[in-house]
């Protein structure tokens, strides 16, 4: 048998990959007769996909929302995709950062103006009535949004803005989970009891978190910024990378998610204005209230003390 060869080429590097762990070569050839061909809805899991989507009530535009929060898990997913290559790249150099840090903006810049599909593509009243079958969920039980925050800056940065001053880093990562700044968006104000919100997010992630958290205080992306030579903090490709994803994220994508949540929970003369898990959503949003601030050594004393006021 003529065999080109480059054929043989690659069958002689696929007997030594399957060598190498211990399985025999003519078998997983032979298997090779009996699979099917790949097709798209087979690789990207179409019909499985498709069929994720349902709904509580007949109101149409319930299935407009529940497509865009799903796009934004989906878009949290590639987020975290991107920033554990660069928590866990040895050696890491400024352009492969500055790089990762660039695709993990523009998913935000994405996640920004697609607000837009929320703002302009609901009916008002029908999403006041839908609503109200979602209490008492709330968007802050996004457990992949706050694994993002945990892997991009160091905990005393999430922390309440009230209580940063009270942290010592000797404190347990169980001590300071109590005290982040979205732990007041579900806790009575006067007491301190949670609510059924916040209860059962923690229930559900509170064991996850804690491991998150303390595997990523020394991998977060503040930490391998720091861990960089001199030079390469200072490059400068690589710190505007690192402010602009700082201000997409806490500035950017949080007002446009406020100005959303106006328009419809304020501006619409429906509904009593409260958020669907009950929080003080208006001060838990707004990033001038909790100056949720990534990096807080890339900017000037100016800037963080007008972080989130209007230009």
């Amino acid at each position: 048998m003529n065999i080109k060869e480059s054929t043989g080429t690659i069958l002689k590097n696929i007997e030594l990959k399957y060598e190498a762990i211990d399985q025999k070569t003519d078998t997983q050839l032979e298997g090779l007769l009996w699979s099917k061909p790949m097709t798209y809805w087979d690789y990207i899991h179409t019909d499985a996909l498709l069929n994720l989507q349902v709904q509580r009530t007949t109101l149409p535009d319930e299935m407009v929302f529940i497509l865009y929060h799903q796009v934004n898990e989906l878009t949290f997913k590639m987020i975290l995709w991107e920033i554990d290559q660069i928590a866990n790249t040895p050696n890491l150099q400024a352009d492969f950062f500055a790089e990762r840090l660039e695709r993990v903006s523009r998913y935000f810049d994405m996640l920004t103006t697609s607000f837009s599909i929320m703002e302009n593509g609901m009916d008002v009243e029908q999403y006041m009535k839908f609503r109200n079958t979602l209490t008492p969920a709330s968007g802050f039980q996004s457990a992949q949004y706050r694994l993002i925050e945990f892997s991009s800056t160091d905990l005393i940065n999430l922390v309440d803005y009230r209580y940063r001053k009270t942290i010592d880093k000797r404190m347990s990562v169980e001590d300071v989970f109590e005290k982040l700044y979205w732990q007041a968006a579900g806790k009575d104000h006067q007491t301190g009891k949670k609510s059924f919100t916040l209860e059962s997010f923690e229930k559900k992630y509170k064991a996850t978190f804690l491991t998150f958290m303390e595997e990523h205080k020394s991998c977060n992306i503040w930490r391998k910024f720091k861990q960089l030579s001199v030079d390469d903090q200072n490059n400068s490709v690589l710190i505007e990378a690192m402010r602009h994803l700082d201000y997409t994220i806490n500035i950017t994508w949080v007002m446009q998610h406020l100005k959303v949540a106006i328009k419809y929970i304020d501006q619409s003369g429906q509904g009593d204005g409260e958020a669907t898990g009950g929080s003080d959503w208006r001060k838990y949003m707004h990033p001038k209230y909790q100056k949720r601030i990534f990096f807080p050594e890339l900017w000037s004393v100016v800037e963080l003390e007008n972080w989130g006021e209007e230009k």
